[in-house]
């Protein structure tokens, strides 16, 4: 089975989006086995977006994400990567498919309501930084 670190960014937690989106994987099979809301610093937010450390949009994109509270969550099931990249869309909400999270919601590449693990082995380290190993729940 596998899992998947979800985060709903500080646009969609602005407008009130986030138990709209956390209903949108549930509706769709997937199990959630995680969740919290916090208020992420500068220290994890850089941890979590280590990758964009050398891109120019990194400064903007720590800024963002540390602005108000965020909510993270795990959802597990099979396929479960493949199903919430599905589910969520394309980046940029403009070229996102009609119906997806980005796409009705995402304000711009940025600003795109939510995060996703993109690979196995990303998720498990997302998860990680998120989550304790109690905090996680298999029932």
């Amino acid at each position: 089975m596998e899992r998947c670190l979800i985060l709903i960014k500080p646009d969609a937690m602005k407008r009130n989006l986030a138990t709209t989106i956390l209903s949108r994987f549930e509706s769709q099979g997937l199990k959630m086995t995680a969740l919290k809301m916090l208020h992420m610093n500068n220290v994890l937010a850089e941890r979590h977006y280590a990758v964009h450390t050398e891109k120019p949009f990194f400064r903007d994109l720590i800024e963002y994400m540390t602005s108000t509270p965020i909510v993270a969550a795990v959802f597990a099931g099979e396929q479960a990567l493949e199903k919430i990249s599905r589910i969520v869309g394309a980046t940029n909400p403009v070229k996102a498919e009609p119906g997806t999270i980005r796409r009705d919601f995402g304000l711009d590449i940025t600003q795109n309501s939510v995060h996703r693990s993109d690979a196995p082995e990303t998720a498990e380290t997302e998860i990680r930084l998120f989550f304790t190993k109690d905090e996680i729940f298999d029932y």
